[in-house]
């Protein structure tokens, strides 16, 4: 009796002799953002490696230059013109399936998260982009087909539609297992889960898309555009969870916590990205 006493003085105080796990109280943000290099990697290869370079085979073309912000290929076609984005919807449903796959490890999950958000965004965001600035990859698809302004609205509009109403809310929604249950803990968490992959991103792609080897204008309408302008949504969305509107999930991954690994693999990524891929590859002369 007096044992269970005192171990209940124990429990009254705080101070019980059982081991207690130590909980982070926030995400590591070098982790983060070293997750954000490999995905940023990895959706721009999608992109123009898989989506242009593999409709260029398809199309019986033969792919010139690669690099991150282009893919020349001897068949220039709408449908070469299109792969990119189709390839980003094609590997955005694939990536959001892994991430519900995940059920343990708070890092793949995330990583597999960004990958389909980026892919998403880019897809949605270029549909938009192209209809209201008439350049990009979806100008290039419906250029000469009349009326021309209908076409663009149409693209507006299906980009809008697309990004604000689909992708940004699907995204958000697929994020609250990494934000908890507090009402304020879950607004300053998405915000470090989501601006912090949207700067990493941007500045990796316009870093890369500067040496590009068709020229500066590329690294506007390409890469800051695709970047900072396509991924935007990642910039704001955290805002929506003021309120009740998005209520947070029962289900909980453990935190995102400092990972040597990680940070070993963006790094390699990084300089890969941009000392190989970013001056471009020739495969064919030109």
């Amino acid at each position: 009796m007096r044992r269970m006493a005192a171990d209940a003085a124990k429990d009254a105080t705080g101070k019980s002799s059982a081991p207690r796990l130590r909980q982070a109280t926030k995400p590591d943000l070098l982790t983060i953002a070293a997750i954000s290099v490999a995905a940023t990697v990895i959706a721009d290869f999608i992109h123009e490696g898989f989506g242009h370079g593999g409709m260029c085979v398809a199309a019986g073309g033969r792919p010139l230059v690669l690099s991150t912000v282009h893919f020349a290929c001897s068949a220039d076609t709408r449908l070469v013109a299109a792969g990119g984005t189709i390839a980003n919807l094609i590997f955005g449903a694939l990536f959001w399936a892994a991430a519900r796959a995940v059920k343990r490890s708070a890092s793949w999950r995330y990583f597999f998260w960004l990958l389909m958000t980026f892919n998403l965004f880019a897809a949605g965001g270029y549909f938009l982009f192209s209809g209201i600035g008439n350049i990009g990859d979806w100008a290039d698809v419906v250029a000469g087909w009349q009326p021309a302004w209908a076409w663009r609205v149409g693209l507006a509009a299906v980009g809008i539609v697309i990004y604000f109403f689909v992708f940004v809310p699907l995204s958000l929604g697929e994020l609250r297992p990494f934000l908890g249950k507090d009402a304020k803990m879950r607004v300053r968490r998405a915000r470090q889960l989501t601006v912090t992959p949207y700067i990493t991103a941007g500045v990796l792609a316009c870093v890369a898309g500067a040496l590009n080897p068709v020229g500066p204008l590329l690294i506007l309408i390409s890469a800051a555009a695709a970047s900072f302008g396509g991924q935007s949504g990642l910039a704001w969305m955290w805002t929506l969870l003021h309120g009740p509107r998005i209520p947070s999930s029962g289900f909980q991954m453990p935190e995102i916590e400092r990972s040597r690994g990680w940070i070993i693999a963006a790094v390699v990524l990084a300089i890969g990205f941009i000392a190989g891929l970013g001056p471009g590859v020739k495969f064919h002369s030109l």
